[in-house]
């Protein structure tokens, strides 16, 4: 007999139930450690997000930041030039009153000399100069105005520039 025939069947089914549970042990075992560098890299995973989120936002916030800085300097900056203009514009005004008081004292001497003169003729027809006066005096002060509204418009739309020439300089 050979020394196979020599153990009993039960010891070879026992080898096997060993050999086979073994088997099961280890598989189970290198599945355990896969799961847990499974594990492990998910976590660095969920941190590497989670800093590129923080980094993502704080690069947000300053660029925010950033362009909220350059419409405070340029609206500052438009506001200045308004108030210079808005000066500008009150001394244009207090020279065009001026001649304008200066169109009224030569009408008032103009009437005065025309009614020594000829008082039929100054009512049958309107003096050129008091027309021609009345005209100037008008044109002078739409003019003013315009002149004022084009200032504050021209300085409103060169801000809107400068802002978004600010945004756009600075970009990544």
């Amino acid at each position: 007999m050979t020394w196979l025939g020599a153990m009993p069947a039960w010891c070879w089914w026992l080898i096997a139930l060993v050999l086979v549970g073994g088997g099961q042990q280890y598989r189970v075992a290198v599945a355990q450690g896969e799961a847990a560098a499974a594990r492990k890299e998910l976590v660095d995973y969920r941190l590497q997000v989670a800093e590129r989120d923080r980094s993502a936002a704080a690069q947000a916030r300053a660029e925010e930041q950033r362009r909220q800085a350059v419409a405070d300097k340029e609206g500052e900056s438009a506001r200045k030039k308004l108030e210079l203009a808005q000066g500008r514009a009150a001394t244009a005004e207090s020279a065009a009153d001026g001649l304008r008081g200066e169109i009224a004292r030569l009408r008032d001497g103009h009437r005065a000399t025309c009614g020594t003169i000829a008082t039929q003729q100054r009512q049958a027809r309107t003096s050129a100069v008091v027309v021609l006066g009345g005209l100037l005096e008008e044109a002078d002060r739409m003019a003013g105005d315009l002149a004022t509204a084009l200032e504050r418009s021209r300085i409103a739309g060169l801000a809107c520039e400068a802002v978004i020439d600010g945004f756009g300089k600075f970009s990544p």
